[in-house]
């Protein structure tokens, strides 16, 4: 298995039926963003300043998820 793992990153192996038309995935990755384990916001968080925080999509570093596309997707396909 050869994944970039991060600590937002979760794998998981799917079922693969016998009966399958299409070539099975032998795993699956998902992201679980971090505001789903703060429950509050404390006091004197770090903040970036105001340039890189309207690049990055948060104000606080600890909420900061980054994107990175899935390069197997072909392109112009439906």
């Amino acid at each position: 298995m050869n994944v970039q793992m991060n600590n937002q990153m979760r794998v998981y192996k799917p079922f693969i039926s016998p009966f399958d038309p299409c070539p099975p995935l032998p795993y699956r990755t998902y992201v679980v963003p971090p505001n789903q384990y703060i429950v509050f916001q404390p006091r004197d968080w770090p903040q970036y300043n105001l340039e890189e925080a309207l690049t990055r999509g948060t104000l606080w570093p600890n909420l900061f998820s980054p994107y990175t596309p899935n390069r197997n997707v072909q392109e112009g396909g439906a």
